[in-house]
């Protein structure tokens, strides 16, 4: 019971912890015997648990229904997907260009004019699908300085910003992207961002302290340590299934998008801006009632993918975290 609590109190552990505490992107980060640790371990097991069972549920008269009532639900914005993020992105660049000094995220500062101006430059660009391509380069071009000024290992928190570019880009351009469509292009650019920035959970969850002292209603009275392990289980999961079947991806994006939606409230306009792009592509997942061929997988595959995800990319962190900043693996 305890575990499931704290499931569904990591709704609000989606607050960009760099936003609002002091971070050290070059810090040692906590060595992997001390996150591999039993608790780890029995949170993974939860995790394959449910996604198994959600992967199992899918091709029955239940899955059936409930993606026939997601269907029903979502229709409206499904057919204004690509109006709603085009919308959606043209209040964030509008948004950060108006607050002043900020680059694509509230910790990465600039204080360069032409990014204001590129800012919105952007924004317009969204007023056509002609010019979407346009605002896709300007995306590309912020991003590359972010990479400049801060380096390639803190940027590879938001690959999102990408996916998005790619989507706008392929949608102004009418193309896929070797056959894979626009939606997914950034549908999966949200999972790598996700699972990634869950790591920084377990490898850094003092940097999270403040934040849930100050908060300390959203740990349900569990112990620190154990609510950010517990939240970057649920945070790293969801992200997988992000990557997944229909069903198991559009109910995993529907709970996202509740938990950053419900981050704004208990954080605020800064969460509020920062993330409305992912909560756009979020939305757009659940409402994205297609299906392909590549969609049929047997349903033991997912919880031997959820491991292989997880190692990997706990092995590409870390490796490339010492490789970067001559810091401790274990």
């Amino acid at each position: 019971m305890g575990i499931l609590f704290c499931v569904v109190a990591a709704r609000d552990a989606d607050a960009h912890v760099k936003w609002f505490c002091a971070y050290d992107v070059a810090g040692q980060p906590r060595g992997l015997e001390n996150v591999l640790c039993q608790d780890f371990e029995l949170l993974l097991g939860v995790a394959v648990f449910w996604l198994f069972a959600g992967c199992l549920i899918e091709p029955t008269v239940v899955g059936a229904a409930t993606i026939r009532a997601l269907d029903r639900i979502t229709e409206p914005l499904r057919l204004r997907t690509e109006e709603m993020i085009r919308a959606v992105c043209a209040f964030f660049f509008i948004s950060i260009w108006a607050v002043g000094g900020i680059l694509l995220t509230p910790e990465l500062k600039t204080t360069s004019t032409f990014v204001g101006v590129l800012q919105l430059g952007i924004a317009a660009g969204m007023l056509s699908r002609r010019t979407l391509p346009l605002s896709a380069a300007g995306m590309a071009i912020i991003f590359g300085i972010g990479v400049r000024g801060y380096g390639v290992f803190h940027l590879a928190d938001y690959p999102i910003f990408l996916g998005v570019a790619a989507y706008l880009a392929l949608t102004g351009l009418k193309k896929d992207l070797f056959g894979i469509s626009p939606l997914d292009v950034v549908r999966y650019s949200a999972g790598v961002t996700l699972m990634w920035a869950s790591i920084e959970k377990w490898a850094y969850p003092e940097w999270s302290f403040p934040l849930l002292i100050e908060h300390a209603s959203i740990t349900l009275g569990f112990d620190n340590e154990f609510y950010m392990r517990a939240a970057g289980m649920v945070e790293f999961t969801l992200a997988f299934a992000l990557l997944w079947t229909p069903l198991i991806r559009r109910c995993a994006a529907a709970v996202l998008t509740g938990m950053f939606i419900s981050a704004c409230f208990e954080f605020g306009k800064i969460d509020l801006i920062g993330h409305s792009a992912i909560i756009a592509v979020l939305l757009a997942i659940v409402c994205d009632n297609r299906t392909s061929a590549r969609d049929v997988r047997a349903a033991w595959l997912a919880p031997v993918s959820l491991c292989a995800a997880l190692s990997v990319t706990l092995f590409v962190y870390y490796v490339g975290h010492a490789a970067l900043f001559k810091t401790s693996i274990l």
